[in-house]
């Protein structure tokens, strides 16, 4: 892999790889662009396949946050972390600190939150080392968890696809299939429950199935049978590149709307999706729940102020949908249009007026 060609291809700013072998750290910090503010981003510990496995899921999630953001009309740039190690065996403290110094080390240009396979704790242990955390728990002023947060914004975007696709934005006895029982599946699944709705669920984790099965009643699926099952609509909530030509072809569903990060394979599958009648509701869209609550934590987080802007996801995502239409395009390809829009106009202002090569415009 030529990750230079790759990051010039796709206007990334920065990868910075941390090592520190006395704690066990192998990890990298990427940011794609701050041209509307800091890149935030979620750490992520894996025990990834290959160290170009690592760089590749860092590399994708950073740029995805900078759409996501830039979508969700925040001021704030995209990135990620990505620690490589199994986190049910590797984590310790010492490794999120000597993390932390790195973070600390980029002066407020990335800011770090809990993501797959790190907790509030983790974030305790970064905290101490540099001030550029979030998701921090609330005896330090934080706001918590985000996954609620993430829920809830997923559940909005479920309703305003309904709406397009069945003419009423009610949940009630559709039928939902949700592969992954995890922090925001799980959170997710109870709001669905609440709503009405019959779920189908699955996760590699028997633990946590049984846990959400038990709650909501939920009826549990094999992992390999989640993507081929007949439903209303289809959630992705565990890791992604799952929607690939292979499995779009086996699709039984009507609506496709999750909280997993890339769930396309490669930029294409979300024609393919098009093509094949589905309504697709691109991730950074339906998941940026999780990153309007932790945007307001930057600036005194008010809980009302958060579920206001949450709520906007569901005219977010109508949004997106109607420009589809209008452009007879991939939603995909027109959640792109919205977050690039606004990047190109603020890069645009940036340079009128904050470039010192520019001075003469002012």
């Amino acid at each position: 892999m030529n990750i230079l060609k790759y990051m010039q291809q796709f206007d990334y700013e920065q990868l910075l790889f941390c090592n520190d072998s006395g704690v066990g750290l192998k990890a990298l910090i990427c940011i794609h662009d701050t041209t509307l503010g800091p890149a935030l981003g979620g750490v992520r510990m894996r025990n990834y396949p290959s160290e170009e496995d690592a760089v590749m899921d860092a590399l994708r999630l950073g740029r995805a946050m900078t759409y996501k953001a830039a979508a969700s009309g925040l001021d704030l740039g995209g990135g990620k972390a990505v620690v490589i190690g199994d986190p049910l065996k590797d984590k310790t403290e010492a490794l999120f600190k000597a993390l932390g110094r790195h973070v600390a080390s980029l002066g407020g240009r990335y800011i770090a939150t809990e993501d797959v396979g790190t907790t509030t704790r983790d974030m305790e242990y970064l905290r101490t080392q540099t001030p550029f955390v979030v998701g921090l728990p609330e005896y330090m002023n934080g706001s918590g968890d985000p996954s609620p947060a993430t829920a809830f914004g997923v559940m909005k975007a479920m309703e305003a696809c309904c709406k397009a696709t069945y003419g009423s934005s009610n949940l009630k006895n559709r039928t939902i299939a949700i592969q992954g029982a995890g922090k925001v599946g799980s959170h997710l699944a109870r709001l669905l429950n609440g709503a009405g709705a019959k779920l189908l669920i699955t996760d590699i984790n028997k633990t946590s199935l049984r846990q959400v099965v038990k709650e909501t009643g939920a009826t549990a699926l094999l992992p390999e049978d989640i993507l081929k099952t007949e439903c209303d609509i289809l959630s992705p909530c565990a890791f992604g590149g799952i929607l690939d030509s292979s499995s779009i072809a086996s699709l039984r569903c009507k609506i496709i709307v999750g909280a997993a990060n890339n769930q396309l394979k490669e930029a294409d599958h979300g024609e393919e999706i098009h093509k094949k009648g589905i309504l697709y509701c691109p991730d950074y869209i339906a998941n940026a729940g999780g990153i309007i609550n932790l945007s307001l934590e930057l600036t005194g987080y008010d809980a009302a102020a958060v579920r206001f802007k949450l709520e906007g996801i569901y005219t977010t995502t109508e949004q997106v949908i109607k420009n589809a239409e209008k452009g007879n395009i991939s939603t995909s390809r027109a959640a792109d249009n919205l977050a690039e829009d606004r990047l190109r106009q603020s890069k645009i202002v940036k340079n009128i007026f904050f470039n010192p090569l520019t001075a003469k415009h002012l």
